[in-house]
């Protein structure tokens, strides 16, 4: 059964904003540590944040550090990434993941995945 679904994708001109969310079953959300990944065309898909399973931890890659925010809403299951001045070259589907290993940037660390949102960035 579907596990991680994420939804909040879009179009947005570079320098707006957009909140993914992504509603994980009860068991998922409390036993793993969360992720969002991403996946330009033609590209791997890259690690973009990370979120312990305290909620108190958190990771960013470098280029969206100071503009992209992940957070946990426990009393809906849902993990948060919020998008703030977004450019053009964050355009890519975005997928939310859970893993037990916290913070790792490696795909197979991460045992569910969502199907992704599309979010596109126009300069």
């Amino acid at each position: 059964q579907v596990q991680l679904v994420e939804s909040g994708g879009g179009l947005v001109q570079a320098g707006g904003s957009l909140r993914l969310s992504c509603a994980a079953s009860e068991r998922i959300f409390s036993n793993y540590h969360m992720g969002w990944f991403r996946q330009a065309p033609g590209k791997e898909r890259e690690f973009v944040a990370a979120l312990s399973r305290s909620g108190i931890l958190t990771r960013y890659i470098d280029s969206v550090k100071g503009r992209f925010t992940i957070s946990r809403d426990n009393a809906k299951n849902t993990v948060y990434l919020q998008m703030n001045s977004l450019k053009p070259e964050d355009t890519a589907v975005y997928y939310c993941a859970a893993g037990l290993v916290y913070g790792s940037w490696s795909r197979e660390d991460y045992q569910y995945w969502g199907q992704g949102t599309q979010v596109t960035v126009s300069s």
